[in-house]
């Protein structure tokens, strides 16, 4: 259940970003330097795309990230571990559940290799995709008892969207922080893509009441409290899942060292020097913190019967 809540979030992340950075670079012109081979940097892609040895052009990349077999961390890879994770854990989720996850794969794997090579079919397809994955994670909600089961898929998902908005928080501010001119003429497009990248666009907005600001957008995205993508508030619901599990001792230590560097962002000035790092050390501690759940629940051996 822990690594079908990692793998839909990631198809759902994955399938929202290609979207929003597609429709992003049909606005800007080439002087802003943003490629699409950003995005293999936004997923930490990059070497294994090498490896590929493809040229970086958009239909090589979009094929690598949404349909290669052979890489992992692709939508379609995403979506077939999803699958078989549930279908191995069929007797704890609901038929319904099972179904939509299975409906999901069928439809990605005879739609994503095509949605690869086209502009508007990729953009139905995957739009799709997303809108299946909120489904499936709603529909566990209300259908699933809020047992451990249910608490380790809400752990996958929440650990990946941590992952996740990490990735797109380092990635803008390291692109569009410099403000060269051709990016200081585009400021505002881009940090709105930033923000629709996360679904995160309009209660910015309503909570911020004023223009787009790129330190107010890595504020937002970074230490709000309420916001559902916000890493501070991903840290709560982590915290919140993990301790309805037995002896969650050590993962919850690793949270609570998390949540309160993030606090400690949320008081003091934006750093944009030291930002790279710091998002760097978070994302390695996530690391840390996937080892703990590991290390506790699914490498210990079972204690022999009193």
């Amino acid at each position: 259940m822990y690594w079908a809540g990692r793998y839909l979030e990631r198809a759902e992340n994955t399938s929202r970003l290609i979207n929003i950075y597609a429709t992003m670079l049909l606005d800007l012109p080439a002087e802003t330097g943003i490629r699409w081979d950003h995005l293999l940097h936004i997923f930490g892609a990059e070497e294994p795309f090498r490896q590929t040895k493809s040229k970086r052009s958009e239909q090589t990349v979009m094929k690598f990230l949404i349909a290669d077999p052979d890489n992992p961390a692709s939508i379609l890879s995403s979506l077939r571990a999803a699958r078989e994770n549930v279908r191995t854990s069929r007797d704890i989720v609901p038929t319904e559940g099972w179904e939509c996850v299975n409906e999901l794969y069928l439809m990605g794997s005879k739609q994503l290799k095509r949605a690869a090579t086209g502009r508007r079919r990729r953009f139905d397809t995957l739009s799709s995709v997303i809108q299946r994955c909120q489904q499936i994670t709603g529909l566990l909600s209300g259908t699933m008892s809020h047992g451990q089961a249910y608490n380790f898929l809400r752990i996958g998902n929440f650990l990946e969207r941590a992952d996740m908005t990490s990735r797109v928080v380092d990635v803008a501010a390291s692109t569009l922080a410099p403000e060269t001119p051709a990016i200081k003429h585009y400021e505002n497009t881009l940090w709105m893509a930033v923000l629709r990248s996360l679904s995160a666009y309009q209660m910015y907005r309503r909570y911020m009441r004023r223009r787009v600001a790129s330190a107010d957008v890595v504020a937002f995205l970074w230490c709000d409290p309420d916001f559902p993508r916000a890493v501070r508030r991903v840290l709560d619901v982590l915290s919140s899942s993990l301790e309805r599990l037995p002896h969650p001792e050590e993962p919850v230590r690793v949270v609570q060292e998390l949540r309160s560097d993030v606090e400690i962002d949320r008081e003091a000035p934006m750093d944009w020097a030291n930002l790279h790092d710091r998002i760097d050390r978070f994302q390695v501690d996530l690391g840390r913190l996937h080892a703990a759940i590991e290390q506790e629940w699914f490498l210990k051996e079972a204690e022999p019967p009193a």
